[in-house]
């Protein structure tokens, strides 16, 4: 016999051998025919990887992964301050294995001038409610979410809530014991009790009080929503959990939240959240006088792309820069007309020079004596570089109206020393929307209590700008009562993914705005951290504006950066939509007593001026 006869049938031997080893294996154990039939086809293809195609043949028929166990542990956010970081681990094919995690900041409602004490309690209470989150997370949540689907986020929402309303039942019952321990206490040491009132609150005026007082006459602040210590770990292992799901399911966070909105139909086309990117912070405690803007936003046309929109806003930032810097070349303040002449510094002084510091908001920080500086600033400063406010980029101004009111006033200290009251607020933004046409948001420009307010300012310039609420709508819990939103008149709200707050009820609530002809806007908490999470919540609900501070500070750089990749995704799959501008004509009769829901009519679309 010629060798090479025998080498050939040795190495047809050597080829058929596992091939029948294979086939008679899975016949013995009853394989379906089909199984084996892939089998026989595969190994005369001879593919580079064969153990790698079994796998991955044979893994559409294992079992779905299941959580197994879920970590919670103490972080740091951008600022330094305590936040939760949850991880999931599922068993996936008969290995327990990390599929993600998410880091949630704690969130604070202190303004910029509290108090010393008053800081630091509240940097205790978010220390303890971070330290709380992570005992329910790693003990009583990873055991009621053992061997629960990640994909399955009604149920595992369910379940969160069920849990939350569990232990805020139980704060409760500790409370009323508490408050019957003390009356009974109080009693046996006084027969008078003592009446509280909220610290810096004014309150009702009584008969026989001068006619001045009936100014004083306002809605009193609604008691802070007190917040559960460890809700935190809510929010976190829901956000945790859709992750994890859209990682199990090989697809993108903002697609899994997208179907999670529609059912599980897949949207045709997306549209990315316009930037209201910030550049200014002005802060209200500074030596300078102006504390009505907290915030100067620069907002995009839609008719760029999202890069060319942020390039536009980075070149915008060197200038004003580059004024600020140079005082002399900054346009000096102009005279304001009789009726702003008290409420302004009338002089030709140049605005204060830009504190060297960045604030957490990621921009720069400084302070201004009147309203129109920053504004005049802002025009110069594009005008310079060949663009025009109102036609190549517009203005959002945050006011944080209720870090303004003086309750023992019942007015507004728009200016160090100048008050204005809630109808004479309304008159002053009403002639500064006329005066700089191109600011299109007021986020916040009065208190969410003067809702009589919030209807006059609607119908005088809900449809040449947008009046958003930010401070009304901080708790997403709050914010819906049966099918309506309960906050004031408004164009939008924006939502803070914060607390016990979960993925479905943004998704349900989200839902609610888009058919009450609300816009979204989603922001991120003061003390945010380098997850990029809320990008794709922004994505994936459908919002209107994202509004995620300055381009500085890296957990602010982030959250754009994924925002850059996402457009550069969806321009691929071309699934991508031009976003649309357009404003709310509200109804020219204030019924503040009622909710939006019932007094906003069929809306009149105006668009913004053409590009």
């Amino acid at each position: 016999m010629e060798p090479g006869g025998r080498r050939r049938r040795e190495q047809q031997q050597r080829l058929r051998r596992p091939r029948q080893e294979a086939a008679g294996y899975y016949r013995d154990h009853r394989v379906p025919q089909r199984m084996e039939e892939a089998l026989n086809a595969l190994f005369p293809q001879r593919p580079a990887d064969l153990y790698g195609e079994l796998a991955n043949y044979f893994s559409k028929f294992s079992k779905a992964p299941v959580i197994c166990k879920l970590v919670g542990r103490k972080v740091l956010d951008g600022l330094g301050q305590p936040a939760l970081e949850v991880e999931i681990y599922c068993t996936v094919k008969n290995y327990e294995k990390r599929i993600c995690s998410t880091v949630i900041s704690s969130h604070s409602q202190i303004p910029e001038n509290a108090l010393p004490e008053t800081t630091e309690a509240d940097e205790q209470g978010r220390n303890d409610s971070v330290n709380t989150a992570v005992e329910w997370v790693n003990e009583p949540l990873n055991t009621m979410l053992r061997d629960l689907e990640p994909t399955d986020q009604c149920k595992v929402d369910k379940m969160l809530g069920e849990y939350f309303t569990k232990k805020l039942e139980e704060k409760k019952e500790l409370q009323k014991q508490e408050e019957e321990d003390a009356e009974a206490t109080l009693a046996l040491t006084s027969c008078t009790p003592s009446v509280t009132s909220l610290p810096g609150k004014k309150k009702a005026a009584k008969p026989g009080k001068k006619g001045a007082v009936a100014e004083r006459m306002i809605p009193p602040a609604e008691p802070a929503e007190s917040v559960l210590c460890g809700s935190l770990a809510i929010a976190g292992t829901s956000l945790a959990i859709a992750r994890a799901g859209a990682t199990i399911s090989h697809i993108p966070l903002y697609l899994h939240i997208a179907l999670l909105k529609h059912d599980q139909d897949s949207p045709k086309e997306m549209t990315l959240p316009l930037p209201m990117v910030t550049l200014l912070n002005c802060e209200k405690i500074s030596p300078a006088k102006l504390k009505l803007v907290k915030e100067v936003m620069l907002i995009p046309p839609v008719q760029l792309s999202l890069k060319q929109g942020i390039e536009r806003v980075l070149d915008i930032q060197k200038e004003m820069m580059r004024l600020l810097d140079t005082p002399g070349e900054a346009p000096n303040s102009q005279a304001a007309d009789s009726r702003k002449g008290k409420a302004h510094n009338t002089g030709k002084k140049a605005p204060p020079r830009a504190l060297k510091r960045i604030s957490h908001l990621g921009c720069l920080i400084t302070g201004w004596d009147n309203l129109e500086q920053p504004l005049l600033l802002m025009q110069t400063a594009c005008n310079n570089i060949g663009l025009e406010l109102g036609t190549d980029v517009y203005l959002a101004i945050n006011c944080a109206a209720h870090e303004l009111m003086d309750y023992a006033k019942g007015k507004y200290e728009i200016l160090t020393g100048t008050f204005k009251s809630p109808d004479e607020i309304v008159e002053i933004y009403v002639e500064l929307i006329n005066k700089f046409p191109f600011i299109i948001a007021l986020i916040d420009p009065l208190r969410k209590e003067d809702r009589q307010q919030w209807s006059d300012i609607c119908c005088a310039l809900g449809s040449k700008c947008y009046l958003i609420a930010e401070d009304a709508a901080t708790y997403i819990s709050k914010l819906k009562t049966d099918q309506n939103i309960n906050v004031p008149m408004c164009s939008g709200v924006v939502l803070k993914y914060i607390n016990q707050t979960k993925v479905s009820d943004l998704i349900e609530l989200t839902g609610l705005l888009d058919g009450q002809r609300h816009i979204t806007i989603l922001g991120s908490p003061d003390g945010e951290s380098s997850d990029d999470s809320l990008v794709d919540l922004a994505v994936g609900v459908g919002a209107r504006f994202i509004k995620l501070g300055g381009l500085s500070r890296g957990e602010r750089v982030t959250k754009y950066n994924r925002l850059l990749a996402i457009e550069e995704e969806l321009a691929k799959n071309r699934t991508l939509r031009e976003a649309n501008l357009e404003f709310i004509a509200f109804a020219e009769e204030s019924q503040s007593e009622k909710q939006l829901s019932d007094v906003i009519p069929p809306p009149k679309q105006d668009s913004l001026p053409p590009q």
